[in-house]
């Protein structure tokens, strides 16, 4: 239930507080005043598509805010909660949910839920739990085929529901495997050809061999290859110089020397001692690196042109890996992976048969699924039908009857039927698609009748109707008034009226103010009551809000909504 909201520079609308609460709230006021951006401002909170036009002249941005009371636990909690925001608990498991949209001039929007900041998608997810907006356009809406289905399946209920999202699965199923055999139909030339690809790269991957980090290795032991006589020279001479098989001075012996005249005078000062063990350890590893190049020589001496010869061809041969699969890691993961492919590949034919027998039994499932739904909407039709005709006698269409059509159509996502709303408007017609036989007054009172009877088994938290009351007048306005009070017995309604005969049965009357002061427009929104709200309905009735007559016939009204008589 919408319990406030807020309206700032839109439109018209300088700012304004709109005190809601529970039952019928009828929203009046003079034609420019701005009953629209009120509207207008529930659109915004509910996802709509911002547009810049909306904010009033001058004013840098408009901003809308709603306060909605909410079960503290359930579906619209748990998204608030999925998009950051919060919700304010406020007892008796009810709890707060503050929504809110701002629009710059420039065309740029903002939305928060719950206190966070949070795409305007959020807020159309949210509507379709919080509340159904009917005006002009939605009488519109009416008139195609898919939201007269979409009609029938809220007044369906949970039979309709189950049935609807069997044959959902059911068409998804058939559908990605109808699209699975024609990919690999259609796609038939061009796995045979990745196959005979792929089968001969493995081939080569097996006779190559590759390793990994081999192509880094052998571009080393290339390198070392190539200069194989500089490092000869380098190695002997350094070798030569550590430790010589000539009588030459080298680094072992002399370190060696060092350290027995370390020794000799150690006694007489301890401290040459220290020096002494240093020169020895100096000497181990002068030794140990002198055998470790005596080695390095030892391997350079085995190695040959012929060695460099096999790197090189070696290193061809995994360049050429390279070439052809970018990286050697690409190519390595490939000898991983490929033979799996491959399978699948090779598979295609045995792999076809089972998706067509696959394909078949889903489409047995999908028609059966279908003949389901179709059974279930038929007989839903059915009491649609005649509740919706009931419902018209008390909105003044005594002798119109309402068929809702249950027809076979194109398969799609919900369904295989055409859904049809088809009205008589008299006795002895032939019921037609209410979509070209229905006036605007007629429409109006059955997409009325049709939300009241729908509120029956799927009761929407609030409606807000913006001029349900068009073409019509007298007591056909009386009657959809009384019909309005009905619905805001199990639903909050919000209507923006022009009609005294229907803003007689709120309970709650908000009155929509313009002033001018020769430059700037701006509205506020009042609410009404006693004498006030018998002006404004005078004002409704006659255009005069002083009228005796209008006010005596506004009281009249006033009477009759309050007792809620219905006929």
């Amino acid at each position: 239930m919408i319990e406030q909201v807020t309206l700032q520079d839109l439109g018209v609308i300088a700012r304004a507080t709109l005190p809601m609460g529970p039952g019928f709230t009828a929203i009046t006021g003079e034609t420019g005043a701005g009953k629209t951006m009120v509207v207008t401002g529930l659109g915004l909170l509910m996802g709509a598509r911002s547009d810049a036009g909306a904010v009033r002249a001058g004013a840098a941005q408009a901003a809308v805010e709603g306060v909605w009371v909410i079960p503290e636990t359930g579906a619209v909690a748990e998204r608030v909660a999925d998009a950051g925001g919060e919700v304010e608990p406020i007892g008796e498991g009810r709890a707060e949910l503050y929504l809110g949209r701002t629009v710059t001039a420039e065309g740029r929007s903002r939305a928060s839920v719950g206190g966070r900041t949070a795409p305007a998608g959020v807020l159309a997810e949210l509507a379709e739990h919080l509340v159904a907006v009917h005006g002009q356009s939605d009488q519109l809406r009416l008139r195609s085929s898919g939201a007269q289905r979409d009609a029938l399946d809220r007044f369906g209920g949970a039979q309709i529901t189950t049935a609807r999202e069997a044959y959902r699965d059911a068409y998804e199923s058939a559908r990605r495997l109808a699209a699975e055999l024609t990919e690999l139909t259609e796609r038939r030339e061009e796995r045979a050809r990745e196959a005979a690809q792929l089968r001969a790269d493995l081939a080569e991957l097996e006779t190559v061999d590759p390793q990994p980090g081999e192509d880094v290795e052998l571009a080393a032991r290339a390198e070392r290859l190539a200069h194989a006589e500089d490092l000869r020279l380098a190695g002997a001479l350094a070798h030569g110089a550590l430790s010589s098989d000539e009588d030459a001075p080298d680094v072992v012996g002399l370190l060696a020397e060092a350290r027995r005249a370390l020794e000799r005078a150690a006694a007489s000062d301890p401290v040459l001692q220290a020096h002494a063990d240093t020169l020895e350890d100096l000497g181990y590893r002068a030794s140990d690196l002198a055998t470790e190049l005596s080695g390095y020589l030892a391997d350079l001496d085995e190695s040959g042109p012929h060695e460099l010869a096999a790197v090189e061809e070696r290193r061809s041969a995994i360049g050429a890996l390279v070439r052809t699969h970018g990286t050697l890691e690409s190519a390595l993961a490939l000898r991983e992976e490929g033979a799996l492919r491959l399978a699948d590949l090779d598979d295609d034919g045995d792999r076809a048969e089972r998706l067509r027998a696959a394909a078949d039994a889903a489409d047995e499932r999908m028609d059966a699924a279908a003949s389901a739904l179709t059974a279930a909407r038929t007989a839903a039709a059915a009491r649609l039908s005649d509740a919706v005709t009931e419902e018209l006698r008390a909105l003044a269409l005594p002798d119109a009857r309402v068929v809702v059509a249950v027809d076979p159509g194109a398969p799609s996502a919900a369904g295989r039927d055409d859904v049809t709303i088809l009205l008589a408007p008299h006795p002895g017609a032939e019921p037609r698609p209410v979509a070209r036989s229905a006036s605007g007054g007629e429409l109006s009172r059955v997409m009325l009748a049709i939300e009241v009877v729908i509120a029956g088994t799927d009761s929407v938290p609030t409606f807000v109707f913006d001029e349900i009351d068009a073409g019509i007048g007298g007591a056909a306005a009386i009657e959809v008034g009384r019909r309005l009070a009905v619905l805001a017995r199990t639903s909050q309604v919000i209507v923006v009226t022009h009609l005294a005969q229907v803003a007689a049965f709120a309970n709650n009357h908000l009155s929509v103010v313009k002033s001018s002061d020769g430059s700037v427009t701006a509205s506020s929104v009042r609410a009404l009551d006693g004498e006030e709200r018998e002006a404004e309905m005078a004002r409704l009735l006659s255009g005069l809000t002083d009228s005796s007559a209008a006010l005596e016939h506004a009281r009249e009204l006033l009477s009759l909504g309050r007792t809620r008589l219905i006929g």
